[in-house]
């Protein structure tokens, strides 16, 4: 056993990674993290809905499940046995932490050992994806209808749309293949309409593309509908573009991912994926693709976009088809991304860029999708230097990352966007501590009314000099009047930092025992000791230190 299969194996699941989706499936059921929904359930415009609601209706994170749509039918009546799984990457990081076997506070660490660690893939003597093969008059009769493929937003959707997607495409200079997320409307039995990602730092696929167009050939395209987690991650996720995520996800997965060559296009493929849709997508002509609910909160509108005709469709016996949940964030595309964006981003500033006393980097995920804002906690006395050498940094390692920086001390909690507030209001001169960078590119979002190019926004909201504590009660009280609430069976308690009060530098000793004083009954004693201090000549509510020196 390598190294990483050891500290792995230790600190997760013994068994490692899912090999496959069905796999991981058995595992989430195993610990209570899937749903089976087995009424009839219309795809078209009850399935997305439906789990829509544990984004949108006030539950926590952990309170969210993966879904297992068993009994799957559409708007013409048309029933389905192939069923969906939604929610099922990344509904919550538990969830996805379970794609990889390891805790959730293990997945940054396993995507820099991936990374820094790949393990190439190997081809498998057997291929459960070409188990059943569609082709030729059978692809043309029925192709893409078999597949229950669901209306993400209904209402405002044009067609059903691939989502889950893991989408290989190949450098038709280097061979070197990428694998990408990309959505894919349905727009005959044999023929889809695929966006790839143009704008700057944009897809892969779509730099391959361009190199095809330049050839005058088409572009390979196979599409991968459901395999082994870690290699699905790997389709969110910015690598390199040179690098292949066949190898990281093996990598993720501590073993080599077993691969099979497509039946009718020169490229490879996870052995163990449950549907695979394969094809070549012209480079002559665009096609109107959308609208489509995209994951910046908006509909985006009709664009023109690649045509890809299908030449074969391959799968399982009983393949599990699966969908995500993106659009409006929080999603289970956002949470995709949060759980390895973050710690990459932290991994840049601490290692990369050496910045001292940079703590955390978190995405703000509710509506606006971790791309726009992003809070940066430094460590109590970090230089100025450091704290806008880190804002710079988090705002220039990726194009479309970085709007918005905000830098907050270690006492304020990132997560907590009202926390974040209260820093701007009492640790900001925005005189000083403001900063806006023009020629940034507008990145991803609705393409209505937007400038090619937005500005960067950096604030240091740190705390730069002490501070009086935070009004609340000190820590031991507050959480003996928690164990008494409990007893009372008062509502369930769901604490959000900051909850009990503490020190921020500013504060004298006396004041504690006056504190001290008052807790006990002792609160005479105090004023005995305060009428003994009156002093004539001063103004009303000049602090008693600069009247006295600091002392009674």
């Amino acid at each position: 056993m390598d190294k990483l299969s050891r500290a792995a194996t230790a600190a997760g699941d013994p068994q490692g990674a899912p090999r496959d989706l069905q796999e991981h499936i058995a595992r989430l059921e195993a610990k209570g993290l899937l749903t089976r929904i087995e009424r009839p359930i219309n795809k078209d415009t009850e399935l997305h809905p439906l789990a829509r609601w544990q984004f949108q209706g006030g539950l926590d994170e952990d309170q969210r499940r993966a879904f297992l749509f068993t009994n799957v039918v559409d708007g013409e009546g048309h029933t389905y046995d192939i069923p969906v799984l939604i929610g099922g990457l990344a509904a919550s990081p538990e969830i996805y932490a379970t794609g990889l076997g390891l805790p959730v506070d293990q997945i940054g660490k396993i995507w820099m050992e991936a990374i820094a660690e790949p393990i190439p893939p190997v081809m498998a003597e057997q291929a459960p994806c070409q188990e059943v093969v569609i082709t030729g008059d059978a692809l043309k009769l029925k192709g893409l209808s078999r597949l229950p493929v669901p209306v993400s937003t209904p209402g405002f959707d044009a067609a059903p749309y691939l989502t889950a997607t893991l989408c290989v495409t190949k450098d038709p200079e280097s061979g070197v293949q990428n694998m990408g997320t990309y959505r894919a409307a349905l727009k005959a039995e044999d023929r889809l309409g695929v966006r790839m990602a143009s704008r700057l730092s944009g897809a892969g696929g779509y730099l391959h593309w361009e190199k095809y167009r330049a050839k005058g050939q088409q572009m390979p395209c196979a599409i991968v509908l459901g395999c082994a987690p870690a290699v699905l991650f790997t389709g969110p996720q910015k690598l390199q573009i040179d690098q292949d995520e066949m190898a990281v996800a093996g990598g993720l997965m501590r073993a080599p991912v077993g691969v099979v060559r497509c039946k009718t296009i020169d490229l490879v493929v996870p052995a163990d994926a449950e549907i695979v849709i394969e094809g070549l997508i012209d480079t002559d002509a665009l096609e109107p693709e959308g609208p489509f609910g995209e994951s910046h909160g908006h509909i985006a509108l009709e664009d023109y976009n690649m045509s890809m005709h299908v030449t074969a469709i391959t799968m399982k016996k009983k393949p599990v088809f699966v969908s995500i949940i993106s659009q409006v964030t929080p999603s289970e595309s956002s949470v995709l991304k949060k759980v390895a964006y973050e710690p990459l981003f932290l991994e840049h500033l601490q290692k990369t860029m050496g910045v001292r006393g940079v703590k955390r980097v978190v995405m703000h995920e509710p509506l606006t999708n971790l791309r726009k804002v992003i809070f940066v906690q430094f460590a109590r006395g970090t230089p100025q230097a450091e704290i806008w050498r880190g804002m710079q940094g988090a705002a220039t390692l990726q194009a479309q990352c970085g709007k918005l920086v905000i830098a907050v001390s270690e006492d304020i909690n990132p997560e907590n966007a009202d926390a974040v507030f209260w820093s701007l209001a009492y640790r900001s001169d925005f005189t000083h501590d403001v900063h806006v960078t023009p020629y940034r590119t507008s990145g991803h979002g609705p393409k209505s009314g937007r400038a090619p190019l937005e500005s960067t926004l950096l604030i240091d909201a740190t705390l730069k000099h002490d501070m009086p504590p935070l009004a609340l009660p000190a820590e031991q009280y507050m959480t003996a009047a928690r164990k008494i609430w409990e007893e009372l069976q008062l509502p369930h308690l769901t604490p959000q930092p900051p909850w009990h009060g503490y020190h921020l530098g500013d504060w004298d000793a006396r004041w504690d025992e006056y504190a001290k004083a008052a807790t006990s009954g002792g609160w005479r004693e105090t004023g005995e000791r305060t009428f003994a201090n009156r002093r004539g000549g001063v103004k009303p509510e000049t602090p008693v230190r600069e009247a006295s020196g600091g002392h009674e």
